[in-house]
């Protein structure tokens, strides 16, 4: 074969290998947004969260604690070994908080039973609300629209999703630098009204 086919060919084949690479990638992009159910109002960033209510281990539903402060929640569960991996970052990001700090609350989407058994084993300081895993979870609401656990969100003291965060945290100061960031940029655009 000439070299000049040869090297057509290789490069017909590259470009076509690319072309298809980024169709179909488009092709999952939209079949994950279609993955969205039908009439769930997901919230963009800088947009009121809305009411945040949750259901404790022992079934009450109620508010999620720390409205007017900032609030960390993190959505986990027990069968997840990244969240499980992440669990005493944030509760030693927790437990340097002290009253007046970030609120962490967790959310553990598995029944409670499975969550409070977790919890028995490996307890933290913080919150723990439970909710069944679905398409419907206020993980997916807040963001998640592709499912990911650990899944991590931030709302500003009005309410407001500042800030998503979809892989583990290793160490609590990781935590406290990317809340951090977040609250200084926070309180700028607060300043700046």
């Amino acid at each position: 074969m000439k070299p000049w086919l040869q090297w057509t060919l290789i490069a017909g084949f590259a470009l076509g290998s690319a072309a298809l690479g980024l169709w179909l990638r488009g092709e999952f992009d939209a079949a994950r947004r279609a993955a969205v159910p039908e009439g769930l109002s997901v919230v963009a960033l800088g947009e009121p969260a809305g009411p945040l209510v949750g259901t404790t281990l022992e079934g009450v539903n109620q508010p999620l604690p720390g409205e007017g402060r900032w609030r960390l929640i993190n959505f986990w569960a027990s069968w997840c070994p990244p969240c499980i991996k992440e669990l005493p970052a944030l509760d030693a990001f927790h437990r340097a908080q002290g009253e007046g700090g970030v609120q962490v609350i967790g959310v553990a989407l598995e029944p409670p039973e499975d969550a409070r058994a977790f919890l028995e084993r490996q307890p933290v300081g913080f919150p723990v609300f439970v909710e069944p895993n679905s398409p419907r979870d206020s993980s997916v609401r807040l963001g998640n629209t592709r499912g990911l656990l650990p899944y991590t969100v931030l709302i500003d003291p009005e309410g407001r999703l500042v800030a998503t965060h979809s892989r583990p945290f290793d160490e609590a100061k990781d935590v406290a630098d990317w809340v951090e960031e977040r609250v200084a940029k926070g309180r700028t655009a607060l300043s700046n009204k």
